[in-house]
This record gives C-alpha cells, structure tokens and sequence, in this order.
C-alpha cells in the first residue's frame, strides 16, 4: 500500500509538473471567425496589397484566396516532402508594389546528396504562374532527415532579408559549426548577395550568410515594431522552447547550453549558461512547441497592442505574451484548443490572422 501510494504520488507530481503553463489564465472573452477555410497546413501567409492572401500548404502547395476563392499557382520549383519539411513561408519584398517579388522558402532536394534542405528563392507571378524564378540561397548537405528546417522569412527596416534554417536534427555538428549550414540565422541582400557587413564574412571557411548562430529550430521570427530588431523563437527539445533577439555574430547556445532535456527525459547539458553565448529573453519548459509569432501593433484590441502571440502546436492555443522591461511578465491563452497554430500575422488592417492546421486562416476577435 506504501508502495502504490509513493507511486500514486510520484505520477501526480509528473502530471502536474509536465502541465505546468496549464496554469496559465484561458481568456474566454476572444473568440475567431474563420476567413480561409479548409486549409491542411497553412506553414506561412502575405497579404497582398489589395488585401488578397498568398498561402503556403506544406504539402507543396501555393494559393492565392481572393474574394472568398482559393486558385493554385503553378510553377513551383521541385519541393522536398518529408516530415517537417515541404513549402515553409512566404514573405513580399518591402517595395512589392514596385518590383512584385515574392520570396519563399521551401526543403529542396537540389545537390549530389539523397535528401533535401531548406531554400530560399524569390519570384513574380504572372497569369497564377511563377516566373523569373531564382534561388538565393540552398542549405548543404542534404539529408534524409525529416526535422528542424527552421524556415521563416523576414525583412528588416533596412530591406536585408533575414531567415532561419533549424540544425536538421544534427546538434552536435552544425549549429555551433560557421563552416556548415543549419542551426543559424542567415542575412542577405533582397538579390541574395552576402553583405559586406556580415558578421562573418572575414572568418575562414565560414558561411558568409550567417547572422548569429547556436540555433535549434526557429519556427517564429518577427520584426519588432518599435525597437526594429529581429525577434525569433525556436524550438526546444523536452523543454527549453526560447524566445530570443538575434544579434549579428551571436552565439546563442546550442546545445552547448539549454533549459531542455532529451526526449527520453536525460540531459543534455548541464549547462544553462556559459561565457560568450547568449540568454533567452524567455523560455518554456515543459515545451509549448512554437510556430509563429506576430506583434500587435495596432489598436484593434485595445489593451493588448504591444503584447507578442506564439502559436502553440502542442497544447493548440494562442500564446499572449505580454512585455514589459524586456521580460514576459504574463502570459494568457487565447484560442484554447482550436488546433495546431502554425502561423500568425497581422494583417493589414490591423486584426490578428493565424494558420490552424486541418481548418484555415482565421482572424482574432475580442469582446
């Protein structure tokens, strides 16, 4: 009897620790109303200028939705399918209206190895085809591995076009190594030319496109909207999901340092800290698994402008950061079990739209 009760306990205490961001408040006064329906797995979405969507289907699938139809653009290059990998983001040049180029990343199977890796190219569409296709940059080598493609696309303030690649499952080699791709940050020029400025570019045998490095799977990555830095968050293991601001040259500690463990519940370190790599602003353990993240910036949902969303595609649910001295003081889940969250942004109009997996894009409402 002893016995079972030690055990009774010991599992209780596994369910609750295990739970932990359970405690954070569920808001019930928000709810959504579905604007694209029917999507599988919306990995990324840009507006357009008149408001019409470009949506990526992982699966290998671009769609263009206006005025409440889905129609398919061809002319996609040959997408590798495996796992987490397909057709990943979508993100417009900051002067689209201008020069209509259309950025994507997507695991390529280009290169003399089996396998496939993340990509980056630009294109225009013309007559729902992509034309005047280039490829700016291809991750090497590929591999069979099905994980950690990273993948997300931003521009700054400076029109540099920032992405992430994740360390394709391979720590203990690639994201602490500036000779190899994967488990990095990555800036170019809009035309794919490494600026003169990267960090990087003077150390021997390095990427020269690497920003910061020591990354693990970052699925999230935002331009702040006051201080213009470049926000990510990145996958943990069990545990250790962080949220980071990228700095050029940066080390940011993986594996070298982590708050996760092993799948299996073993460490990996016992190290959270260690001279010249950097801290997480926050992080979550037990793991949320991250995928998207947006700032709201605008006023449509009153004392919320400022706050930062993460998707949620473990507990599926929107997570409400709140900010403050550079911390997050609360969080609060909003969208409680509508789905594996796989991207969020807001749109031009200033409401909050977010991918879910198996439904579609909807738009955040508040009461």
């Amino acid at each position: 009897m002893k016995l079972k009760n030690i055990s009774y306990f010991f599992i209780l205490f596994l369910s609750v620790t295990t739970c932990a961001q359970d405690k954070n408040t569920i808001n019930t006064k928000n709810s959504y109303e579905i604007v694209v329906p029917e999507l599988n797995n919306p990995w990324g979405f840009a507006f357009l200028p008149d408001h019409s969507i470009l949506i990526t289907e992982k699966e290998g699938k671009l769609i263009h939705f206006k005025d409440n139809l889905k129609t398919v653009i061809s002319g996609l290059p040959e997408i590798y399918v495996r796992g987490q990998g397909g057709l990943l983001d979508i993100a417009l040049h900051p002067n689209y209206k201008d020069n209509g180029w259309v950025y994507f990343a997507y695991a390529s199977p280009k290169g003399e190895e089996r396998g496939g890796n993340t990509a980056i190219m630009r294109a225009k569409i013309k007559n729902n085809t992509l034309v005047n296709k280039q490829l700016l940059y291809k991750a090497t080598p590929n591999t069979t591995r099905g994980q950690h493609f990273g993948s997300r696309i931003v521009f700054d303030v400076n029109g540099y076009l920032f992405f992430t690649i994740g360390e394709r499952g391979n720590r203990d080699v690639n994201p602490q190594d500036l000779t190899r791709d994967c488990g990095k940050v990555y800036r170019l020029k809009d035309d794919g030319t490494i600026p003169k400025d990267n960090p990087f570019v003077n150390v021997a045998n390095a990427k020269t496109a690497i920003y910061s490095y020591g990354h693990r799977n970052p699925q999230g990555m935002e331009l702040h909207p006051i201080t213009k830095d470049i926000w990510t968050h990145e996958h943990g293991p069990r545990g250790g999901d962080e949220i980071n601001i990228i700095k050029p040259g940066k080390n940011y500690g993986w594996p070298t340092i982590t708050h996760g463990k092993n799948y299996s519940g073993t460490k990996i370190t016992d190290k959270t800290a260690k001279k010249g790599m950097e801290q997480p602003l926050h992080y979550w353990t037990p793991s949320i698994a991250p995928s998207g993240m947006a700032f709201i910036s605008s006023n449509k949902y009153g004392d919320w402008k400022g706050n930062l969303l993460v998707g949620s595609l473990k507990f599926n649910y929107l997570d409400r950061c709140v900010l403050k001295d550079g911390k997050v003081i609360k969080e609060e889940r909003l969208l409680d079990d509508i789905g594996r969250i796989r991207s969020v942004e807001e749109g031009p109009d200033g409401f909050i739209y977010v991918g879910v997996e198996n439904l579609g894009i909807v738009k955040l409402t508040r009461s």
